[in-house]
């Protein structure tokens, strides 16, 4: 089985077919195995009804107790041997499913980690939780083809040669049956399989909204929407709820023709076998072995048609995967080099400049136009921007990702042991953090303040000084302080019980923590307090010094540390200064940052 640190390999992307084509070859002998024992397994089963027919031809009907008795602990030996096979067989056949599992897992977290900040604007994020969700199962159980479903082609084959000699009409029934049984199951299979793809992009879109309702509940609130989308939410929800009654519809049928089917078949052949008995065709021996293999031949029969239902399901689910696959990164065609000392970051279509060593703050009407600044400056969306002499789309991306770090206010913080919340997330980029709680990576541990540490696990050694200063000019300690057992107490996923200017704060340290040569952070004190939010002011201007920081923000106490105040207008720069020079010369910023004091007074 794949092991977590092992690379899963390239996958086949070109299609569904191909893609779980590219699973079973990625273990071959383990797929060789499974499809080897499964073979065996079955064609001992037929092995059964043939010692049985000898039985009853040798020895009961003869009367010879010696002969009956040595065909009776043959089939008792059979029947140990065949037990022992089917336990090897279905431990092979669990072993390739989980690889199949895991590996789809590793490849899907793998691509949405290199998509980073391009996977929310693709739209991709549902889509991620819904392969994680049921995708990844639905794959990895289609698999089971590989060792029963082989099996059942070869015990096929071999009752149809045991058959023969017995009844060549026999024999001719067995084998024009399953292409009979394929006719009358293919269709539904097929209309499944469209429906199921309907129902799998409705249920992707859906777990995307379910997302980003439960992100912005506090904004719908204060706008008075929560209302509007809820109703739309459901009625969308029973759309989705009617579609799945219609792809449930469909599979009841398939499974109903995977039940009823075989044991029609069933019937017509020992008919058939019984009349040929009766005009002594044929022996008795013969006719209860006939028996034996058609029940035998019931099962992988079932399995045919069942076989369809799990392959249309799985190629569904993996055509999502690979559709995912498909979606390639941004190009990074950067081979220049960056600058080999701090230099000026510039933003050509806002006016933007950022020189080194400086504490900036960027200043708008709104949100979106500083952000907008921010995902040029930071390279998440195509630009003109210079560092230095070069442009920031010709240096390699990891160089970018390394030198400048752009902190979202809005940033994920993972489960875990808060320790690991400030040292993880400062190991990785702040945008994109939210690809490990897509993927899960992290679901285990306590989900209070009060739930004690994990059980068996060691302490948190003393923190850093690194780690201590972050924490003290982020104003989080008294965060270290109120928890039950300080860096080792549990944080839930997206820090749910902690207030929002404790997750505000605890983000702020994680992101100064890296220490990046420049940091751009967007509205990284919006949640707090004024008192606190002085601290703050007070302390990251210190822990900052001789890095270049830009914080977008309306806050007079934050405006007021910085070096260099931008203020901008529909995008541009218009004025920059101090704040006391800006207060004095410009009318539209002393009127906003004036609206912003009287919201912080009423906070």
């Amino acid at each position: 089985m794949i092991d977590a640190y092992e690379d899963p390999g390239t996958p086949d992307a070109r299609g569904g077919w191909y893609y779980l084509w590219w699973l079973v070859r990625r273990q071959p002998g383990r797929s060789l195995a499974g499809a080897l024992l499964g073979s065996t397994w079955l064609t001992l089963m037929a092995g059964t009804p043939y010692m049985m027919a000898r039985a009853v031809d040798d020895g009961l009907v003869p009367g010879d107790t010696a002969v009956l008795a040595g065909w009776t602990a043959a089939i008792f030996v059979l029947g140990a041997v065949n037990s022992w096979i089917s336990i090897m067989r279905h431990r092979t056949m669990t072993r390739v499913r989980m690889d199949a599992y895991f590996r789809t897992i590793k490849v899907v977290v793998g691509h949405a980690v290199r998509l980073g900040a391009e996977l929310p604007r693709r739209g991709g994020v549902g889509e991620v939780v819904t392969i994680g969700v049921g995708d990844v199962h639905t794959i990895a159980q289609a698999l089971t083809v590989v060792g029963p479903g082989v099996g059942a082609v070869v015990v096929y084959g071999v009752v149809a040669g045991l058959l023969l000699p017995i009844s060549p009409l026999l024999t001719g029934v067995v084998l024009l049956g399953m292409p009979v049984l394929a006719l009358l199951a293919g269709p539904p299979a097929r209309r499944l399989q469209g429906r199921e793809t309907q129902y799998r992009e409705r249920q992707s879109v859906l777990t995307a909204r379910i997302g980003d309702l439960a992100g912005g509940l506090r904004v719908l609130n204060g706008l008075g929407g929560k209302g509007l989308f809820a109703d739309a939410f459901r009625r969308d929800s029973q759309h989705l709820r009617a579609q799945g009654y219609r792809v449930g519809a469909i599979a009841s049928w398939v499974q109903a023709l995977g039940v009823g089917l075989p044991t029609v078949y069933l019937a017509v052949v020992t008919w058939l076998a019984a009349r040929s008995a009766a005009q002594g065709d044929i022996t008795v021996g013969q006719l209860v072995s006939v028996y034996g293999y058609v029940a035998v031949l019931v099962g992988p029969v079932a399995f045919f048609v069942d076989m369809g239902y799990e392959l249309s399901r799985g190629v569904v689910a993996a055509r999502r995967v690979v559709r995912l696959l498909r979606t390639p990164p941004e190009p990074d065609t950067g081979t220049a080099h960056p600058p080999a000392e701090p230099a000026v970051l510039h933003d050509p279509e806002s006016g933007v400049r950022l020189r080194p060593g400086r504490l900036h703050a960027l200043v708008g009407a709104g949100p979106t136009e500083t952000t907008a600044v921010v995902d040029r400056l930071g390279r998440y969306v195509a630009s003109d921007v210079t560092w230095g002499d070069v442009r920031l789309d010709a240096v390699p991306l990891p160089e970018v990702r390394t030198r400048i770090l752009v902190a979202d206010n809005d940033a994920d913080l993972f489960e875990g042991p808060l320790s690991h919340v400030l040292t993880g997330g400062a190991n990785a980029p702040q945008r994109g953090a939210g690809l490990h709680q897509i993927c899960g990576c992290r679901r285990a541990g306590a989900t209070s303040h009060e739930s004690p540490a994990p059980a068996g696990a060691p302490p948190t050694p003393p923190p850093d000084a690194h780690l201590t200063q972050a924490l003290h000019a982020a104003a989080a300690n008294d965060i270290v302080q109120g928890l039950p057992h300080g860096l080792d107490s549990q944080i839930d996923a997206n820090a749910r019980n902690l207030s929002g200017g404790q997750r505000q704060r605890v983000r702020l340290a994680r992101a100064l923590l890296t220490d990046p040569e420049i940091l751009l952070a967007v509205e990284p004190t919006s949640a707090l307090d004024a008192h606190t939010e002085a601290l703050v002011a007070e302390r990251l201007r210190s822990a900052r010094a001789g890095r270049t920081t830009l914080l977008t923000t309306t806050s007079p106490l934050m405006l007021a540390r910085a070096d260099e105040v931008i203020y901008l207008v529909d995008g541009k720069v218009a004025a920059t200064g101090t704040h006391e020079e800006l207060l004095a010369d410009t009318p539209g910023y002393r009127a906003l940052v004036a609206r912003d004091a009287e919201e912080e007074i009423a906070r």
